[in-house]
C-alpha cells in the first residue's frame, strides 16, 4: 500500500433534488482536491435522497433511477474526477438494463474508469433489489479498496470477505444514526426541532450526535470492522433531516487498529481529511489474525441456520436482530 490522503463527507440531501445534491458533491470534490486528497467519499443515496424512497411507487422510483454508467449522475462524477484529478464516490438509485432497481454507489476515477457497488442488504423499498457481488478494486495509486453500503457493514462476514480479497481501504457510505429500531439499546429518534434550531443551539443537537443515537452507537462496532480485518475505514454519512428521522453525521476515518484519525460531530455539512499511513498495513493485528485463520473450521459460516430473514423483515417488522 502507498501513503494516501482521503476525505469523508457528511451532508444533508434534499429528497429527489439531484441538482441540489450534486451541487454539494461538486463543492466537496473541489475542496477535497484543494486539500490534496486522492479520494473523496460522499454518503449513501446522497444524490437521489434516501428515506423518502420507502413511500414511493414503482413508477415514481423509475422516474428517479438512472443507468450506470450512461446516466447523468455517473457522467457528472466522472467529469469531477477528471477535472480535479481525484476519485469521487457518491450513491444514488440505479436502474439496470433489465429494469431492476438498486441502491448503488459509484466511485469515479480520473482516468475515466469507474466501479459500482449494489447494496447487498437493501430494504428501503420493496421494489429495490439487493446486490449479489462484493466490490473490490484498485484505486489509481494502486491501493486496494472495497465498497460496502450502510447495512452491508453491519454483517462482519461482509467486511471479512472483502479483506480476504485484499481490501486495504473500506469505503463505507451510510444513512444512519437517529433511526427507529426495535432494539431498545440501539440508536433512537432525534427531535427534528433540535436540528432546525441548530444555529441557535448547536450544543444540544451535537450532544445527541455524540451520544447513544450517533457516535456512541458507532463506536460499539465500527472500529472493530477496521481492527479485526486490518484495513482503513472511511465512514461517510448523511446528516440532518432524512424523511421523519434525523441522521447524525459523525463522518469518521479510522486506521487498521480501529483508531480514529479524523472525525466530526458538528451538526452541519462537513468534510474531514486524514492521511493514511502505509506503515499501518505492515503486520497490524487484523492482518496477523487473517494469516492465522483455519478455514477448514469455518464451513458452517456458509450454511443456512434456518433463522435467516430478509433484511426488510428484520428492519421493518419489529423483530429484534439479537433474538
Amino acid at each position: 500500500m502507498k501513503n494516501s490522503r482521503v476525505a469523508s463527507v457528511q451532508f444533508e440531501h434534499l429528497p429527489g433534488d439531484k441538482e441540489a445534491n450534486l451541487a454539494k458533491v461538486r463543492r466537496f470534490a473541489a475542496e477535497a482536491a484543494g486539500q490534496g486528497a486522492e479520494l473523496v467519499i460522499c454518503p449513501e443515496m446522497c444524490v437521489t435522497g434516501y428515506w423518502f424512497l420507502r413511500d414511493l411507487s414503482r413508477p415514481e422510483l423509475d422516474a428517479l433511477a438512472e443507468p450506470i454508467p450512461d446516466g447523468p449522475t455517473t457522467r457528472v462524477l466522472l467529469d469531477l474526477a477528471r477535472e480535479h484529478d481525484i476519485s469521487v464516490g457518491a450513491g444514488f438509485l440505479e436502474r439496470s438494463a433489465e429494469g431492476e432497481l438498486f441502491n448503488s454507489y459509484v466511485v469515479a476515477m480520473p482516468d475515466g474508469s469507474h466501479v459500482r457497488h449494489r447494496k447487498l442488504h437493501a430494504f428501503v423499498n420493496e421494489h429495490v433489489s439487493s446486490g449479489s457481488e462484493f466490490t473490490v478494486f484498485d484505486l489509481p495509486n494502486g491501493n486496494r479498496a472495497a465498497i460496502l453500503i450502510c447495512y452491508d457493514n453491519n454483517l462482519f462476514e461482509n467486511t471479512r470477505a472483502v479483506a480476504l480479497q485484499g481490501a486495504e481501504i473500506l469505503i463505507a457510505p451510510h444513512q444512519t444514526g437517529g433511526c427507529r429500531t426495535p432494539s431498545p439499546r440501539c440508536m433512537g429518534i432525534i427531535d427534528q426541532a433540535l436540528w432546525r434550531n441548530r444555529e441557535n443551539d448547536p450544543a444540544t443537537i451535537e450532544s445527541e450526535f455524540r451520544g447513544s443515537k450517533g457516535r456512541e452507537w458507532l463506536l460499539r462496532w465500527l472500529p472493530s470492522r477496521a481492527h479485526d480485518n486490518g484495513m482503513f475505514l472511511v465512514f461517510s454519512n448523511g446528516v440532518g433531516i432524512d424523511g421523519d428521522e434525523v441522521r447524525t453525521g459523525n463522518a469518521m476515518i479510522l486506521n487498521p487498529y480501529g483508531e480514529i484519525l479524523a472525525e466530526t460531530w458538528e451538526a452541519r455539512d462537513k468534510m474531514i481529511v486524514a492521511d493514511l499511513d502505509a506503515d499501518h498495513m505492515r503486520m497490524n493485528i487484523g492482518m496477523r489474525w487473517i494469516q492465522t485463520r483455519r478455514p477448514e473450521l469455518y464451513a458452517s459460516l456458509a450454511k443456512s441456520t434456518g433463522r435467516e430473514m430478509d433484511t426488510r423483515t428484520v428492519r421493518f417488522k419489529g423483530i429484534d436482530e439479537g433474538s
